[in-house]
């Protein structure tokens, strides 16, 4: 299936595609009990250090690599039950989210719940539910527990259709992402894809340095050590593209004239950063921190073939606190066509942002992750109104919660003196 490309400027139609609407989880560290709902094409996370926007962060992530390396890789790379499930909670971890495939289409529900025995990590519960067309009652359509379950065929399951058992290998396996390879199952597949394309990033300034082995790749990895080899691809590819995101960078970096990723005789792609006057350019383990990791950004946010599902955490590390308005801009832009999940601690990346897509986290009294979005927080919509700005709003503690220099950084009405 096409993902389409980023739309170009002069481009105002919305494009259609999947965006989750909500999500909750349950037992997964210090997310004992959350859900946060009517999730905007982008949603930034604000909170202190520890509030559980890190956390939030892996769940799409551990999300992520269940459909693409298998549940029992995601489950012991972060140290198994002892570390993923909540302390002092009982129970599977549960994760839940509502998406829709494209705009007024169905709202679909996914339910994923794991658990872990003395054989390793167990799918207890895995369901799809929807309601098809205008009325009734909503039905699930896959519904699965330890491998065991039964599914409705075809592209638009109905309540009344025949439900199929199709038992799966092992009871770690996940249904959605066994059966979403069968061509019998187009909306299990549909999720299975949309799920598989997320890319959430872990952007390494140091990773992005190296000088990989040549040859094209068409997606930036999470840690950025290909970035070279982008590079490579989209010259080759979409010149056009790069032109557009060497234009972009050339306006946030005073003057820098263009970008090289050249083969070397070993075999290995370099990096190099040409500045002017200057006729040789910079290798890429000399360039700024700032300089590569907008660079990276930019790749992400260009990509003719974008992710359907982006995660970025904290974009300001290493950037000029004015590059980050602008960025923010360039990732609004590519919530036309992707959906974006950002963790912040900068104000000035706040700024460009709306009350109704900002969410402030913050730990309760049992030490449990909550959120609230910005725009139920009390007088923030009467301080935009007048012409305040969400970081200026953050930075001086109108926000009543989220503060790092609160205990929790909980709401005052429940602190305790």
């Amino acid at each position: 299936m096409s993902r389409g490309r980023p739309p170009d400027r002069n481009e105002r139609e919305p494009i259609s595609v999947p965006r989750i609407e909500s999500l909750k989880v349950r037992n997964y560290r210090a997310l004992q009990s959350i859900e946060i709902k009517e999730l905007t094409p982008m949603t930034v996370l604000l909170g202190p250090n520890g509030s559980g926007k890190s956390t939030i962060f892996d769940v799409f992530n551990f999300l992520s690599e269940c459909f693409q390396h298998g549940l029992r890789h995601a489950w012991d790379r972060r140290g198994r039950a002892r570390e993923l499930k909540t302390r002092g909670a009982d129970g599977a971890i549960e994760i839940e989210i509502k998406y829709r495939e494209r705009r007024k289409t169905p709202l679909i529900t996914y339910r994923l719940a794991i658990d872990e025995e003395r054989s390793g990590p167990v799918v207890t519960e895995e369901w799809l539910r929807w309601t098809r067309g205008g009325g009734g009652q909503p039905f699930r359509f896959l519904d699965y527990k330890r491998g065991v379950g039964k599914v409705i065929r075809g592209e638009e399951p109905d309540a009344k259709a025949t439900r199929i058992e199709v038992p799966l290998r092992a009871p770690d396996l996940i249904a959605v992402n066994t059966l979403g390879q069968l061509a019998e199952h187009p909306r299990v597949a549909a999720l299975r894809d949309f799920i598989t394309d997320w890319y959430v990033s872990y952007l390494s300034i140091d990773d992005a340095r190296g000088q990989p082995e040549a040859g094209p790749q068409e997606r930036l990895s999470k840690t950025g050590d290909n970035l070279p080899n982008v590079i490579q691809y989209l010259h080759e590819r979409y010149p056009d593209r790069l032109a557009e995101i060497f234009h972009v960078l050339a306006e946030r970096v005073p003057r820098l004239e263009k970008v090289l990723a050249e083969a070397m005789p070993d075999g290995r792609l370099l990096l190099q950063i040409k500045d002017a006057p200057f006729d040789r350019p910079v290798l890429s383990r000399f360039v700024s921190d700032g300089t590569l990791k907008m660079l990276a950004y930019l790749v992400l946010l260009y990509d003719p073939n974008p992710p359907r599902f982006i995660g970025i955490e904290e974009p300001e590390n290493f950037l000029h606190p004015r590059l980050l308005g602008p960025l923010a801009e360039e990732c609004r832009r590519a919530s036309e066509h992707s959906q974006l999940l950002i963790t912040t601690h900068s104000p000035f990346f706040l700024d460009a942002m709306q009350p109704k897509e900002v969410r402030v986290l913050y730990r309760d009294e049992q030490g449990y992750t909550q959120v609230k979005r910005a725009s139920d927080i009390e007088k923030i919509k009467d301080f935009i109104d007048a012409g305040a700005l969400l970081g200026q709003l953050w930075s001086e503690g109108h926000f009543g919660l989220g503060d790092p220099l609160v205990r929790s950084g909980a709401p005052e009405s429940r602190r305790k003196s």
